[in-house]
């Protein structure tokens, strides 16, 4: 091999690299150690892992032969192994990796470790669109790597993107210690209701600057692909009828969310058993596409039926849904950006529970205490209001913890 060999791939690396803007990066930028020798990046399709790859490399490397960025979905690989474009690069001084698209390639998770372990002066980062794939292989590599997961734009971030406004994120119990302090400081600054209500309908996404008016169909695109590709690279015997079942069950949750289900009903409706209904409901969580609310820790080795589903954000809501209800958008909104910064579960009263202690109720601005009443480290997340009191919190708000 010879650099002939790898002209193309090295084109499409540095095409990409100048089309990469520094102006806006994202939260996780800051969470990731960079230096560590092997770094995984997870996260729905969509959400910006290539571009967070990119940025780095630009900003960080002022020789461009010391690193190299690859999609391992390129047909290069189709004449070619990977084993075969690490030794040439390697023995050619590039210190420093990156793979993109990793779920695309047979058995990726066994060939990083070793490669991890035959260069041991190699810094390797990967990022993969299909959680499954990432999650399922921890086991080869849990002792070898720093694994991150980047989220959708919060409305935090959303608020920096749109170049409104800059705010620092708050932790969980930041938020609801002092969140009087910090909304009385953002709407001094910003009419935060008209943008909260923009983000709800079409600001998850990051591209969906790039599709404009065609957003929400890019949305039902890529869900599309998700189901088709992603999911199918992980669980490779998922035949064509169970793709349609799965798009099936999609839909069925979207038109009647949130759904309390009934395992055995939808089971009947798909023509398919308890079990995999279960497991396609367990597919599309992980996916990012729905949010699996149940009564204990949700655990991915151990298949219990959840108490409530949601679909993951309010933007998916508003391209999969026929009518989107007030209450179930803010209640979708609050389980997605909490999802990213605790542990939510279904309690006995409320509507969600954080970390195991802290209890929520989302409403409007009318919402009172009658349902958690008197019960401990209890709170109301309220919509359509711009300053709370005690434990009574701006919905938005949360929307700010990353």
């Amino acid at each position: 091999m010879d650099y002939s060999d790898i002209q193309p791939l090295a084109n499409a690396f540095r095409r990409k690299l100048a089309a990469t803007d520094l102006r806006f990066k994202r939260y996780l930028d800051r969470q990731i150690n960079w230096d560590a020798r092997l770094i995984g990046i997870k996260g729905a399709r969509g959400v910006g892992k290539t571009t967070l790859l990119l940025q780095h490399i630009k900003e960080t490397f002022s020789k461009p032969d010391n690193v190299f960025y690859v999609s391992l979905d390129n047909l290069w690989f189709q004449n070619h192994t990977l084993e075969e474009l690490v030794e040439f690069l390697y023995t050619h001084g590039v210190s420093h990796i990156y793979f993109d698209e990793v779920h695309k390639y047979k058995e990726w998770s066994t060939l990083i470790k070793n490669l991890y372990d035959d260069y041991p002066d190699l810094h390797i980062g990967y990022a993969g669109s299909a959680m499954l794939a990432i999650d399922n292989s921890c086991s080869d590599l849990t002792r070898r790597q720093s694994l991150y997961t980047l989220h959708g734009l919060s409305f935090r971030e959303y608020l920096e993107y749109e170049k409104i406004v800059s705010l620092e994120p708050l932790t969980l119990n930041t938020l609801l210690q002092q969140h009087t302090d910090y909304a009385m400081t953002v709407t001094s600054q910003i009419k935060v209701l008209k943008y909260f209500e923009k983000y709800l309908n079409g600001g998850y996404y990051p591209y969906y600057k790039e599709a404009g008016k065609d957003y929400l169909m890019r949305i039902g695109e890529v869900t599309q692909l998700v189901i088709d590709s992603d999911i199918v690279a992980v669980e490779e015997t998922i035949t064509y009828a169970t793709r349609q079942k799965i798009k099936k069950l999609l839909m069925v949750i979207a038109e009647n969310v949130p759904l309390e289900p009934n395992i055995n009903k939808l089971a009947s409706v798909l023509e398919s058993t308890r079990d995999q209904t279960l497991k396609m409901l367990y597919w599309l969580d992980k996916a990012a596409l729905l949010h699996l609310l149940t009564e204990k820790v949700k655990d991915y080795k151990h298949l219990v039926g959840p108490k409530k589903i949601y679909l993951d954000n309010t933007n998916l809501m508003n391209a999969l849904g026929n009518s989107v209800s007030k209450g179930t958008m803010r209640e979708t909104f609050f389980a997605n950006q909490l999802d990213a910064a605790a542990t939510l579960q279904m309690p006995k009263q409320g509507d969600f529970l954080a970390d195991g202690k802290y209890l929520f109720e989302v409403g409007g601005a009318r919402k009172t205490f009658d349902q958690i009443a008197n019960m401990p480290d209890s709170y109301l997340a309220v919509d359509d209001i711009e300053v709370g009191m005690g434990h009574r919190i701006p919905l938005w708000l949360f929307g700010c913890l990353y």
